[in-house]
């Protein structure tokens, strides 16, 4: 209606206050209250429900939708309505109330409704409008909140999980569900392109809202709703996983394959930021072998290629990760971010690298040798675990006696290392990386030797040793001799920091009933023994 016309229209009302100037013309109209927010005002073939009460002009009431439980529903400016009633509800708003005087040859005239309205009745109306909408309009999206990063929307046929505040158009909540999570594959209605936060504004017809029927109770016939969504995740059955490379190392000598077993730092969360799962959280790094199965398929994927010290995020759709049904407190789609720590196979050898060598080097070690040598302990990630700096005198030992994890190394995988169970200080299943670097070595003895001659040993070899003739060898005189011969380079013990219990250990095993003394029968040499199967001894 014209501002014009609706000053008219309320000076008329003025007068009537003022004395009964004679009969209306037209509809007087009191707009008594108009929402801050009008976005719509019914116009002529627009389909409206609203509520009223109507009363004659003493008061007493002669109809209302209250009383019914119902609100009234129908198409405005097409004759439906009586006259007054099709031109008072024009221009209203949503939540719009209108006082409305209806004359009666805009009313039900000189015949009235038998029973309740009597022949040329004036019409007081207080209506309340709640639902406008036409049969053109479509699906309205308004995007309150959407995130900085947004690589992807919703697409025909996405299976989203979201939440939801359901309300009819008068922003009446529904009773139904007022907050809700949805799941579903999306298509029937204007729902593509849903960012993370938005409004959604669904006319009733042609199947986009609940149409004719309503829905019980809770949704009335012909009503327009309103939803304000949240997107909290989204997925293709189709989809793969989806790798962002956060962090990838200068230098990458080798990537993970299937069959690897990977140590790995990682934090789950779901698409929404929410936190479910994560390693560091335990302090404990997850270990696993990858492309055998034993983690979620799309954590399998997602750790292929992947370098030492790499960080990467791995998006995994839910048919890769949980399913439909989740696993513990988690949901379907997870979303990981992971550092990988270190990886090895089981068929790996030590890797070993020369980093520097003596001009004029033509001695290398050999198994069984005695070695001195300094060393630095780390993981891969640079983590230091130990070194024998710290001590403050270098490692001693003999190659090959098990004493040291195996080889001369730079990169040692942990089944030549410490193992599944690792050490103390030591992660188990850890990939370790040594700097050594050698100080001194000894020649050494073949295994199972405590001395081993440089030629023949001596003919008469206990008369040799019984060094004052008695018949009998203690353990002075034994000792005595050996190192005789050891100075006078006839032989040599096994290298050790400590040769005094070298040949304690000699004097042991010849004296056989450990009586302080051997004698003639009792010194037996290696190669004697060998036969025998007794000792191993000189």
């Amino acid at each position: 209606m014209a501002l014009g016309s609706f000053v008219l229209l309320l000076s008329l009302l003025g007068v009537l206050g003022l004395g009964d100037p004679g009969p209306l013309e037209d509809v007087v109209i009191d707009r008594y209250y108009i929402p801050k927010i009008c976005l719509r005002e019914v116009q002529m073939g627009d389909f409206i429900r609203y509520h009223y009460n109507g009363t004659f002009k003493d008061g007493k009431k002669f109809d209302s939708s209250y009383d019914r439980g119902a609100t009234v529903a129908g198409v405005v400016g097409v004759g439906r309505l009586i006259t007054g009633m099709d031109r008072g509800l024009q221009g209203m708003c949503v939540n719009e109330r209108r006082h409305l005087i209806v004359p009666p040859h805009l009313g039900y005239g000189s015949i009235g409704v038998a029973g309740l309205i009597p022949p040329d009745a004036t019409l007081y109306f207080d209506v309340v409008m709640l639902d406008i909408w036409n049969k053109n309009d479509k699906l309205q999206i308004t995007t309150l909140s959407k995130p900085e990063h947004c690589n992807r929307t919703v697409e025909n046929s996405d299976f989203v999980r979201y939440h939801y505040n359901g309300t009819l158009l008068d922003w009446h909540p529904l009773r139904l569900q007022v907050l809700g999570a949805g799941t579903g594959s999306t298509g029937n209605g204007g729902d593509l392109g849903m960012p993370a936060w938005g409004r959604t504004w669904e006319p009733p017809f042609q199947f986009l809202a609940y149409g004719e029927k309503g829905y019980g109770t809770v949704i009335p016939p012909q009503a327009s709703l309103v939803f304000s969504v949240l997107l909290v995740d989204f997925h293709n059955p189709k989809d793969g996983v989806f790798l962002e490379h956060l962090e990838v190392p200068e230098s990458c000598k080798r990537r993970a394959v299937t069959g690897d077993f990977v140590r790995y730092h990682y934090n789950g969360t779901l698409m929404d930021g929410t936190l479910f799962d994560s390693s560091y959280s335990r302090n404990h790094t997850y270990n696993t072998y990858i492309g055998k199965g034993y983690i979620i398929p799309g954590m399998d994927q997602g750790l292929q290629g992947v370098c030492m010290g790499e960080r990467r995020r791995v998006v995994i759709p839910p048919h890769l990760a949980y399913g439909e049904n989740g696993a513990g407190e988690g949901t379907p789609c997870s979303f990981l971010t992971s550092t990988v720590i270190d990886f090895h196979n089981p068929a790996d050898p030590v890797e070993m690298e020369t980093v520097y060598r003596p001009e004029g080097c033509n001695i290398t070690t050999r198994n069984r040798d005695f070695v001195r040598y300094h060393y630095n302990c780390s993981l891969l990630d640079g983590t230091k675990l130990f070194s024998s700096h710290d001590y403050g005198s270098p490692q001693e030992v003999t190659l090959g006696t098990n004493k040291v994890i195996e080889g001369r190394v730079l990169i040692v995988p942990p089944h030549l290392g410490h193992g599944e169970s690792g050490a103390r200080g030591v992660p188990g299943s850890a990939v370790l990386r040594f700097e050594v670097e050698l100080i001194s070595m000894e020649e050494g003895v073949p295994e199972g030797y405590l001395f081993i001659w440089h030629g023949d040993p001596p003919e008469n070899l206990y008369e040799q040793m019984d060094l004052n003739k008695d018949g009998q060898i203690p353990a002075d005189e034994f000792s005595t001799f050996i190192l005789t011969q050891v100075a006078e380079g006839k032989g040599r013990l096994m290298p050790s920091s400590d040769p005094d219990k070298v040949i304690a250990d000699m004097f042991k095993n010849q004296d056989r009933n450990q009586d302080g003394k051997i004698t003639a029968e009792e010194l037996k040499l290696k190669s004697d023994e060998d036969q025998e199967k007794i000792h191993e001894e000189l």
